[in-house]
């Protein structure tokens, strides 16, 4: 049967224009004697029709074909479709009768009535079966052997469409099998004949009724509240998880429903709104300025470069030491703007003091926002030297070209981990903090700091390395059963940055409200069973011990008899600043460059520890005690 179903399929798309004008001819030939049969007169006494079939024949095709409807893709028809057929067919009729009346051609008057509606409902009905042959016929010739078995969380617009492109387009062998949603009165009912058959709270019963394999949750504007709530009980189950994006995102692009429909994300288990600020203070520090982002590249550096160029800066300069970023998001900028951001980009490292000064003194820059750093806690431990050059030097050299150059701003992005350092990548962060109130003190620069802890799929995060073990079949390694850190999405903490930099004067250091901690373990549990797996018998979680430098949880202020003053925006804090010998610190940062040039571990360990004295690095005892 299949095979004959193929066949068909291959011999109407081949001459489908053809073939529907032949029966549509044959329709309307039909139509046109059927309310003389109605009627009881023999087509061999209709004298008249002789004359006049091939009038009605010719006026019907010729409608049809200048109105397009021979060139509608029936296959994937829809209502506006059918009302063009209906269209012709109604002006078909029209010409028939102005002409036929016009040429004094007898037609008795029922003929135009009961031909117009057979016409319609014939032409119609086989524009149907042809696409209902060729739908089986696409399923036929694609061999398909094993569907996959589906339940849609929401009954609302977004899964209509979901359903309309599953029936013309179905790549994935979906079988959506049920839907589900909590208002009451759609229970019971049916879309596109899928039954909607409980609320959310009986998914687990639901995917044991109809053996469901993947859940499409299709509520796009649903809160983050019950995103988490129906997320959790989805990933008791091993079905996998699916989620279709924000309205937005399926308002501002063109592509098919079906390739919308993403992975559900760690961020979706957040359990709160996106954080969300008012933008017109933002817009208009940042509007007709000239901006430098260093480490504009990387994950923070680049979407600090996304959001700035949102607020129309007078020219927006990427620098990065690694080309192949800096390109990237340079195209990327290039292809959403076009001509309406003036974007250069400089390659060079932040060490570099020459080009540096070269750079701001070519570009007139009124705003710098700090970003380049090395922050790998692991790698600086073993290449401390690499920290110090790059992490307290590059610093210094970009602050002391902003003092030079008497530019407006100058923005620190730092970390949680400069808080009570264990770490050399901490200690090192917390040094580029003093330099730059330091320098806040004799600058004309306003120099400020911005402090918050990890973000969501930054380079080196530990989601993406979760989802490449878990790809591979695990064991996924959590270096703690207790580690906790902090988390917010990268957009987020960027608009959180942008935001505090705006209200700045000068020498303060904002701490980012980041929420509660998370539990890494936890973390790596909801990733497994977000994939349709479960933790400890279809993917291990093995426990690897607290590698050098790493706390168990993380800080946010540097003395814990220290407090937070608040500032105008919920999520945005000052710490009470500390005092320090700023004579000393340009001393021994001397010390210290010299020190990391000569690869000097342990003075440069001596070093640090006297600059930042809540510095304590962690010892292999330490992680032993720990463990």
């Amino acid at each position: 049967m299949s095979n004959l179903y193929s066949s068909i399929y291959k011999l109407l798309n081949k001459y489908r224009k053809y073939i529907l004008i032949l029966i549509d001819t044959f329709i309307i030939i039909i139509s046109f004697l059927s309310p003389h049969i109605i009627s009881g007169v023999h087509p061999n006494k209709i004298d008249w029709f002789e004359n006049t079939w091939y009038i009605y024949a010719t006026i019907y095709i010729g409608t049809f074909a200048v109105m397009g409807v021979y060139k509608n893709i029936w296959r994937y028809a829809g209502i506006q479709d059918i009302f063009k057929c209906l269209q012709a067919n109604i002006i078909a009729n029209i010409i028939f009768l102005v002409l036929t009346k016009s040429l004094n051609i007898f037609v008795r008057y029922y003929v135009y009535i009961v031909a117009f509606f057979v016409t319609s409902f014939c032409t119609l009905a086989i524009r149907i079966v042809y696409r209902a042959i060729l739908i089986i016929g696409d399923k036929s010739s694609k061999k398909l052997s094993h569907y996959t078995n589906i339940m849609i969380v929401g009954a609302g617009e977004a899964t209509v469409a979901i359903l309309q492109e599953i029936s013309r387009n179905n790549p994935n062998n979906y079988m959506v099998k049920c839907i589900v949603d909590d208002d009451k009165t759609k229970i019971g009912r049916t879309i596109n004949s899928v039954p909607v058959v409980s609320s959310t709270d009986k998914i687990p019963a639901m995917i044991n009724k109809f053996d469901i394999d993947e859940i499409i949750l299709s509520i796009p504007s649903i809160d983050k509240e019950n995103k988490k709530r129906i997320l959790d009980i989805c990933a008791e189950s091993k079905c996998k998880l699916k989620i279709l994006p924000e309205v937005y995102s399926l308002l501002t692009d063109n592509k098919n429903i079906l390739d919308k429909i993403r992975e559900v994300q760690v961020e979706d288990l957040l359990g709160r709104e996106p954080i969300s600020l008012d933008c017109t203070l933002t817009k208009e520090y940042i509007q007709d300025k000239t901006v430098l982002v260093t480490g504009g590249g990387g994950s923070i550096g680049s979407e600090l470069c996304r959001q700035i160029s949102s607020y129309n800066p007078k020219k927006l300069i990427v620098l990065d030491i690694y080309e192949n970023n800096a390109y990237s998001i340079q195209q990327e900028l290039i292809r959403q703007y076009g001509d309406a951001l003036d974007i250069e980009v400089e390659i060079t490292s932040v060490r570099d003091k020459n080009k540096l000064n070269q750079i701001f003194k070519y570009y007139d820059i009124d705003i710098v926002f700090h970003a380049a750093a090395h922050k790998h806690v692991p790698l600086m431990e073993k290449n401390p030297e690499e920290a110090i050059k790059n992490n307290v030097i590059g610093t210094y050299n970009a602050v002391q070209a902003a003092h030079e150059h008497k530019i407006e701003k100058f923005v620190l992005i730092s970390t949680d981990k400069a808080v009570n350092p264990t770490n050399v990548m901490g200690a090192t962060k917390r040094i580029a903090e003093m330099i730059i109130q330091s320098y806040n003190h004799h600058s004309e620069t306003d120099f400020v700091a911005v402090r918050f802890g990890n973000v969501l799929g930054s380079n080196g995060s530990v989601i993406p390395l979760f989802k490449e073990q878990i790809k591979e079949g695990g064991p996924v390694t959590v270096t703690h059963e207790e580690i906790t850190r902090y988390f917010m999405t990268i957009p987020e903490a960027v608009q959180l940055v942008l935001r505090a930099s705006s209200m700045a004067e000068g020498g303060e250091i904002f701490v980012l409200d980041m929420g509660e901690p998370v539990k890494i373990k936890d973390l790596a549990y909801n990733l497994i069973k977000l994939s349709g797996l479960e933790p400890e018998v279809d993917i291990d979680i093995q426990y690897t011990g607290l590698r050098p430098g790493e706390k168990l949880y993380e800080e946010l202020l540097i003395g814990h008899d220290k407090k937070q003053i608040k500032t105008n925006i919920d999520k945005i804090f000052i710490e009470q600043p500390t005092n320090f010998d700023e004579q000393e610190l340009f001393e021994l940062i001397k010390e210290l460059e010299q020190a990391a040039y000569n690869t000097d571990t342990d003075k440069i360990i001596y070093l640090l520890e006297k600059l930042v004295p809540t510095y304590k690095r962690t010892t292999n005892e330490d992680l032993n005690l720990t463990n």
